[in-house]
């Protein structure tokens, strides 16, 4: 019988059906069915396994990332198909046929490809025009890192970064040297897109000290005026952009922990109490009688080794299975070397990365707190590198809480100011214990940021970015009733004060980018607006223990800073060969009259990649590009105090100077310093650059050269008598030039098939800076040195033709047997009288050469890294001996004072007849070891994306020098009057992945 009937129309075959009914039921279970899949990613060229390569389902959310040895694992259904994707490789798809994928990634051949951050936008690497370097999370610098900023610490050309020795010091940052004499030199820093304010709060560290550094996905150094002038106003300095780390699709988790010991690498060499004793019996035996019997070391007193621990969480994925995003939490405790410094920081962040439309609304949510804690010490290390070392830091029968002070009770039944000897100085370790400054800074900050890509017109998008960055901060001094300390009127009975500070930053962002290509052209173009304001209000409750009316307390409310810029940029690309940039900003400050408000910035650079034109078969050469720049940035910043100097301003008078009329008592006002006439300082920078690329960019390397000239400087300069309300003022006074070179160099020196890999990075950096131009042709004196008629002897000076804050000091004459005459100069200008007028210009505090050297081999499961620097033809003062290293200064009023025992080298007797004498000023050049770090990665701990890494590393681990001080990386432009040293740390961590 015929397995079929007759249908309608024809026959209906029954058994060809059924077949093809049960293979429908099969496929349909076999599409249901998940399929668990596993491999590893290597790296083609070396067979070297590639953590952290991204695999995800394509078009879909789901996926996972390998771990340190390459490993993944993830589960699919039948046909889906894999996308494995790592920064600098080509992308890969693969169809999921089989239970095990394994996966070869060719590098692409371009590092180049990596995209940068610039202002209001990105590109790659290889379409950059301008001076941009770019340093991500691989690059960062290891170890005992607090502060942001250390992330960069020697890794940038052209960027020079000097961090003090307290905890959660701040630095002093500098790219290609600055471009003022009295305005800020500090780089303009960008936090997502939010330019951040240059004065931190009262309280605070610094202005990165609350950031957490393991937040920060990226910096971008914008280093010349064709990559900054998109920002106009501030850019004269340079600009730092930090990314924070994005919400992402993949689920992950990191533990990070660490434990330091800060102990102290180098300390003043003074007399020991033996010593000193020795000493005056010899120079003058009269003080003999003021010599204790102890032996005190008063450094090793005020400092100690200390304990700091540095712990972070963050969590990575999918928030309701729709939102990428992120969130992390910090805390850092950090004692400093000094008694009674101590820093704290708990940080937390929120990231959300939703889009929207089917992607056609981006939208980036980010927002960080960080409540900052701080104990500050006060300024003890002058003190106590002088203090008697033959008294005691403790005596029992003491009256100020068992410290040690001089003092002779007068038996009148009340301990004050009578009771003091007179001028003496004060017991620095109860300085230290009794005296209790504490601060609390909370700080909110973030933005909102929209991309809508427009569904009409796919090439325009529209971007809205909002941004706030707030921060209050409450402190507090008081000072133990035991402590010497007097009132006013004499009493001791100790002391406190408050105070509060509440800075406000507030920002609108509104651009449109419009991207398309024409053929062979490739046309971009962004316009925009900004606006941004600042607000700052200051309360201080001056001395609440003391009714008098000159410690009435004070409010200060400054007038708002207000930014106002239109911006726009051009790019085009012909054969992706011949790139021209061309941007233009008008700014507008509420610092300067309506005459003068508004400062345009434009730019234009030229980038031709040589290598497709002239070597495209090169199999050695895989990238050269000439880079050409031109452009203007602006300058306004100076200082927090200086918001309104074009109006007419008043300073009414304190209780103490009041006026009384007929019994009234009548408030003064007393005008202040005016100048209608103060506009933009500019900076008008030429740039050219050449970018290689050898061996399919194994090794790159960068050549630079630049020159910058700044004309209307600002500074606080002196006034003829009568023509203001003061004897200074801030001033456009002149003009000067910087010019250098630049050069930097990787390489990945060896990555084979056995998993060694050795990568390093060099860089150095000439820089020569020279004034053109000051008002009426006058020398400006600067650079105290803290001794002299009132403390305000300088050392240094701005003159036309030098470099800015050269040495200005007399020409030392040494004897036959090398050793320096006192009081005995050169007589330069040949008048047989030894005065100012033979004072000369010796040197300066800035660098001819800096360098930076970074080292990294891994090993399978072991890695080595450390970070050098040096700076050579730097000069320093040294203010420590100049100031107090001569015999005369062993009688301190009525008590004995020690010296440094340098004075041995000179046998200087009076400190005026050598202040300025060129001896002290040293040659400071030095090669620096920063850090060096070991650690060992145990894989598949928990899962096969699961891992620890081990790690122990040293910070600060040695200094060459010939300078004599206690550190030749010095603040104040090469003025060294006594710094807290740097710690030397030994840390070790663990970092757990999940």
């Amino acid at each position: 019988m015929m397995n079929r009937y007759r249908k309608k129309g024809g026959y209906f075959n029954v058994k060809q059906h059924f077949l093809i009914g049960l293979f429908l039921c099969f496929s349909i279970a076999s599409f249901g069915q998940k399929l668990k899949i596993s491999g590893i990613v290597k790296d083609a060229t070396t067979a070297a396994s590639i953590p952290g390569v991204s695999v995800i389902i394509k078009s879909s959310n789901l996926g996972t990332t390998t771990d340190l040895d390459g490993k993944y694992q993830i589960e699919v259904n039948q046909n889906d198909v894999l996308v494995f994707s790592y920064m600098g490789y080509q992308k890969v798809e693969m169809p999921a046929k089989s239970k095990t994928i394994n996966i070869s990634l060719i590098e692409d051949t371009q590092k180049l490809d990596e995209i940068v951050v610039i202002g209001y936008g990105s590109t790659k690497v290889k379409d950059a025009t301008g001076s941009v370097t770019s340093v991500t999370a691989k690059d960062f610098n290891k170890g005992n890192i607090v502060t942001a900023e250390n992330l960069l610490t020697g890794r940038v050309a052209g960027l020079s970064i000097t961090t003090g020795g307290d905890p959660g010091a701040g630095s002093t940052i500098r790219i290609r040297g600055g471009a003022s004499l009295g305005a800020s030199n500090d780089p303009l820093i960008v936090i997502n897109g939010m330019p951040v304010d240059n004065n931190s709060i009262g309280g605070s560290r610094s202005i990165l000290s609350s950031i957490n550094p393991n937040d920060i996905e990226s910096f971008s150094v914008l280093k010349d005026a064709s990559a900054t002038a998109i920002y106009g106003s501030r850019a004269s300095n340079g600009v730092i952009i930090i990314t924070l780390k994005k919400g992402t699709k993949t689920f992950s988790a990191t533990l990070d922990m660490s434990m330091s010991v800060n102990t102290l690498a180098n300390k003043v060499d003074v007399f020991s109490g033996n010593e000193l004793r020795e000493l005056v019996s010899v120079k003058d035996p009269t003080l003999l009688p003021l010599l204790g019997t102890a032996n005190t070391d008063w450094q090793k007193e005020i400092y100690r080794s200390s304990i700091s621990s540095n712990t972070n969480v963050s969590v990575n994925g999918m928030l309701f299975d729709k939102i990428p995003s992120r969130a992390s939490f910090g805390r850092t405790l950090q004692n400093g070397l000094m008694l009674t410094s101590e820093f704290e920081r708990n940080t937390g962040s929120v990231t959300l990365n939703p889009s929207l439309f089917d992607n056609h609304l981006k939208i980036s949510v980010n927002a960080n707190a960080s409540l900052e804690k701080n104990r500050f010490a006060s300024g003890q290390q002058g003190n106590a590198i002088t203090f008697d070392p033959t008294q005691p830091v403790y005596d029992a029968n003491s009256v100020f809480g068992g410290y040690f002070q001089y003092y002779k009770d007068n038996h009148d039944g009340v301990i004050n100011k009578s009771d003091l000897t007179e001028r003496a100085p004060l017991n620095p370790v109860a300085e230290l214990m009794q005296r209790n400054s504490r601060s609390e800074v909370k700080r909110l900050y973030g933005n909102v940021k929209l991309d809508y890509n427009f569904h009409f017109l796919p090439e325009l998008t529209a971007v809205l970015n909002l941004g706030m960055d707030k921060s209050t901060a409450d402190g507090f001094t008081r000072v133990s009733d035991k402590n010497p300390l007097s009132q006013a009127d004499g009493r001791i009975i100790g002391s406190h004060s408050e105070y509060s500070n509440e800075l406000s930053n507030y920002l609108m962002d509104g651009y449109f980018a419009y991207k398309k290509e024409f053929g062979k052209l490739n046309f971009e173009a962004t316009a925009g607006y900004s606006y941004q304001k600042f607000t700052n209000e200051r309360y201080n409750t001056n001395e609440l223990l003391n009714d008098g009316v000159d410690s009435a307390p004070v409010l200060n409310i400054d007038p708002n800073l207000v930014l106002i810029g239109f911006f726009g940029r051009t790019n085009l690309s012909f054969y992706d060969k011949y790139l021209f940039t061309v941007s233009y900003r008008r700014d507008g400050t509420s610092r300067f009259s309506e005459s003068n408000r508004w400062g345009n910035f434009p730019s234009a650079a030229f980038a031709w990649k040589v290598k497709e034109d002239l070597f495209p078969e090169s199999k050695t050469l895989s990238n050269l590009k000439l880079r050409l720049g031109w452009g203007v940035t602006g300058q306004q910043d100076i200082g927090q105090a200086n918001l309104d100097l074009y109006m007419s301003r008043y300073s009414t008078g304190l209780p103490t100077s009041q006026y009384i009329f007929g019994g009234t008592v009548t408030p003064i006002a007393i005008p202040q310093f005016r100048n209608e006439d103060l506009k933009w300082e500019e900076t008008t920078t030429y740039n050219a650059g050449l970018d290689f690329g050898f061996f399919k960019d194994r090794v790159t390397a960068t050549v630079e050269g630049f020159y910058k000239e700044s004309k209307d400087l600002l500074a606080n300069a002196a006034i003829s008598d009568g023509s203001n309300f003061s004897n200074s003022g801030f001033q456009n006074i002149g003009n000067f030039t910087s010019k250098g070179l630049e050069f930097s160099v990787g390489a990945d020196i060896i990555k084979n098939k056995n998993g060694l890999k050795w990568n390093v990075n060099f860089n150095s950096t000439f820089i020569k800076t020279e004034i053109k131009s000051l008002a009426l042709g006058q020398d400006q004196l600067v650079g105290t040195t803290g001794a002299g008629a009132g403390g305000g002897s300088t050392a240094q000076i701005h003159r036309v033709g030098y470099t800015p804050f050269s040495f200005y000091v007399y020409k030392q004459i040494y004897d036959t047997n090398g050793k320096p005459i006192e009081g005995a100069y050169a007589d330069l200008n040949g008048d047989n009288i030894i005065n100012d007028a033979d004072l000369y210009i010796h040197h300066n505090g800035m660098p001819t050469v800096t360098m930076g050297f970074a080292s990294n081999i891994n090993y399978k499961n072991i890695d080595l890294s450390f970070n050098m620097r040096a700076s050579l033809g730097n000069y320093v003062y040294n203010g420590a001996n100049a100031t107090r290293a001569q015999y005369n200064l062993l009688r301190n009023s009525s008590v004995v004072s020690n010296l440094p025992t340098s004075v041995l080298d000179t046998n200087f007797k009076s400190t005026e007849d050598v202040l300025l004498s060129d001896y002290y000023v040293e040659n400071a050049s030095f090669l620096k070891m920063d850090n060096v770090s070991l650690g060992y990665t145990f894989e598949d701990i928990f899962n096969s994306r699961s891992s620890i890494r081990l790690s122990a590393s040293v910070q600060n681990v040695f200094t060459i020098t010939k300078y004599s001080g206690l550190d030749p990386e010095v603040f104040s432009n090469g003025i060294d009057n006594s710094i807290t040293p740097r710690p030397r740390t030994f840390l070790v961590g663990a970092n757990v992945k999940f």
